[in-house]
C-alpha cells in the first residue's frame, strides 16, 4: 500500500522549498512520465518536488535523485517536480482507488495545437504549469492494464480542465504515475469503464478540478510577494 504523505522542505539557493514524499509499505508496481522512475518498474518511493519558476536545471532525474537521498529514500522511486507548492495537494478516493494532485494551469494548452509559426522576436518566456497525478490502485494490474489507466488517469484530467473552464487538454509538463501492488492476480483492464479504472477516473477527475477551481499562485511568486 501507498502511505499517506509526508510534508517536508529542503534547503537550497537560501530558501526551504517544500517536498511532498510517500513511502510504500511494500514495494509497489507502477508505471508513468514522471523524469525520475518513469516507465514501468517496482519502485518503493515517490517524490513531488516545488521548484522556483526560475528552474533551469538540465538534470531532473539527477536532481530528484539527491532530494530523495536527502530524504533516506532508498532503492528505485518516482520523481516529480511542480513550480505549485506542493503542501497544496489535493486528495481524493473511490472505490478503494486514491488519488493526489498537484495541479497548476499556468500553460493551458491543447495536446495538437498546431505548429506555432517562428516570431521574427523572442517571445518572454510563458507561465510554467504542470499538474501532476499520483495514483495509488488497490490491486495487482497486468502490463496493458497499466497503461490504460495511465490513458483514463489523463482522460479525466483533461476533462476536469475542460469543465473549469479552460480551452486545453493539459500543461506541457505534466506528469502522472498509477502504482499498484506488485504481486497477486493481474486485472486485466484499466480504462475508464473497467472495475479499477472507473473508480480511478472519477478521483483524478475530482482532485483536479478542486485543485483547479482557485487561482494558483507558483510558490515562488508568492515567496517574492
Amino acid at each position: 500500500m501507498l502511505c499517506e504523505p509526508f510534508l517536508t522542505s529542503r534547503s537550497e539557493s537560501g530558501w526551504d522549498i517544500p517536498l511532498l514524499a510517500w513511502r510504500a509499505e511494500a514495494p509497489l508496481l507502477a508505471v508513468g512520465s514522471a523524469p525520475l522512475g518513469g516507465g514501468i518498474g517496482v519502485r518503493g518511493w515517490v517524490l513531488n518536488a516545488t521548484v522556483p519558476m526560475s528552474y533551469d536545471r538540465d538534470d531532473p532525474a539527477a536532481h530528484l535523485a539527491e532530494l530523495a537521498h536527502g530524504l533516506d529514500l532508498g532503492g528505485p522511486g518516482v520523481g516529480l517536480l511542480t513550480g505549485v507548492d506542493v503542501s497544496e495537494v489535493v486528495s481524493r478516493a473511490d472505490g478503494g482507488v486514491r488519488v493526489w494532485a498537484t495541479v497548476g494551469l499556468g500553460t493551458p494548452v491543447w495536446a495538437a495545437a498546431p505548429e506555432p509559426a517562428r516570431p521574427a522576436v523572442p517571445e518572454p518566456a510563458q507561465r510554467v504549469g504542470t499538474v501532476n497525478i499520483v495514483a495509488y490502485v488497490p490491486q495487482r494490474l497486468g502490463d496493458a492494464a497499466l497503461v490504460n489507466a495511465v490513458a483514463t488517469a489523463t482522460e479525466a484530467k483533461a476533462q476536469a480542465i475542460w469543465e473549469l473552464g479552460l480551452s486545453a487538454t493539459g500543461t506541457p509538463t505534466d506528469a502522472v504515475t498509477v502504482l499498484c501492488p506488485a504481486d497477486g492476480d493481474p486485472a486485466p483492464y484499466g480504462g475508464p469503464r473497467s472495475a479499477w479504472g472507473a473508480p480511478l477516473a472519477r478521483a483524478v477527475h475530482a482532485a483536479v478540478r478542486s485543485g483547479g477551481a482557485g487561482t494558483v499562485v507558483p510558490w515562488s511568486d508568492r515567496r517574492a510577494g
